[in-house]
């Protein structure tokens, strides 16, 4: 957990630990709600800070989904990152059962052509079950 901050220079404080502890237990992307249920204390505007500088350096990244709550996840420990854009190869995967998203890697992540546009990046959202949920039925 500190070494992911360190790693991505950032200050280690207590709080900032507490909200990438909360990231590290689940292999899920989790809603702003759901952070806040798994701390024990906290000043709102310094969650939104924190989760903002997770997100500018590369520690979490965003993910919406139409129609959904938007949600959060660890990103790989070398994600691209510049600025507040993320390149990230990997399919979000959104379970119809559960809605929990998962992030999931790829062998080979496709690449799209458009003629006359510049692709800067790619999001594809797959939807089906996910295996523990496939595991019940």
């Amino acid at each position: 957990m500190k070494n992911n901050l360190k790693y991505k220079k950032i200050r280690q404080t207590p709080f900032r630990e507490a909200v990438l502890a909360v990231f590290e237990k689940h292999t899920n992307a989790i809603s702003l709600n759901q952070i806040e249920l798994e701390l024990q204390q906290f000043d709102r505007i310094t969650l939104y800070r924190t989760l903002k500088t997770f997100i500018e350096n590369g520690i979490i990244h965003e993910i919406i989904v139409p129609g959904e709550e938007k949600k959060m996840a660890l990103c790989a420990k070398d994600c691209e990152h510049n600025g507040a854009t993320h390149q990230h190869e990997h399919i979000h995967f959104h379970c119809k059962i559960c809605e929990e998203i998962f992030c999931l890697e790829t062998s080979k992540f496709p690449t799209i052509q458009v003629k006359n546009y510049q692709i800067d990046s790619l999001e594809i959202i797959a939807k089906g079950i996910c295996s523990a949920c496939k595991n019940k039925v």
